[in-house]
């Protein structure tokens, strides 16, 4: 099959808006000669859901993500409400307002801690917590929290060698996998391959 045919084919089945059946189907028609292939008998048509969407948002990362409001709205009323790629409750943006660390260190659902504890700050809670970091290196700091009903979460402090317009290093706080022994090993995870051998145990934060 030619470059330009699967090209073709591929722009036919991503679409989701009002087709051209004619040209649709002849289209199909041709990937199947051009393959090689008998021609289909009959072609089937479906809607499709995305075409219905009324309203979408999402963040940069191209998750469903929207603070003040449902993140997906269908034409008869079915909303879905989403925090950076993870569905909550609607009523979940009043909950933050008075989010505390017991709270978060509380709530059963897995994905709604998660979300609470990025929008409490990584920072924060393991000030509060009065955490000790789990290992200390050149690359930076890595820090575990210790949740209950779920994996650790276990986080790089990084500061950025490069420093800001305003001559300041900014600080990031990086979410890696919760087998990460070294603060060089989660820094190279955030950008590749290359886990560091070393060890690193230290209290943990709760």
């Amino acid at each position: 099959m030619k470059t330009r045919d699967v090209h073709d084919w591929s722009a036919v089945a991503a679409a989701t808006g009002p087709a051209d059946r004619a040209a649709a189907e002849e289209g199909i028609r041709l990937a199947y000669r051009t393959a090689g292939l008998a021609e289909p008998e009959r072609i089937v048509w479906a809607a499709s859901p995305r075409a219905a969407v009324e309203a979408v948002e999402k963040n940069e990362a191209g998750r469903l993500d929207r603070e003040d409001g449902p993140a997906l709205v269908y034409p008869d009323g079915f909303a879905l409400h989403a925090w950076r790629g993870i569905p909550v409750p609607a009523e979940f943006p009043d909950e933050l307002t008075g989010l505390s660390r017991a709270r978060i260190r509380d709530e059963e659902n897995a994905g709604l801690r998660r979300a609470m504890l990025e929008h409490y700050g990584y920072e924060r809670y393991l000030t509060e917590s009065g955490a000790e970091p789990v290992h200390r290196g050149e690359t930076g700091i890595l820090w575990r929290i210790t949740l209950p009903f779920d994996e650790d979460v276990v986080v790089v402090e990084a500061v950025d060698s490069t420093p800001g317009p305003d001559g300041a290093h900014r600080t990031s706080w990086l979410r890696v996998p919760p087998t990460t022994r070294t603060a060089k090993e989660g820094a190279a995870r955030t950008f590749g391959p290359g886990p560091d051998p070393g060890p690193g145990t230290s209290p943990r934060a709760s």
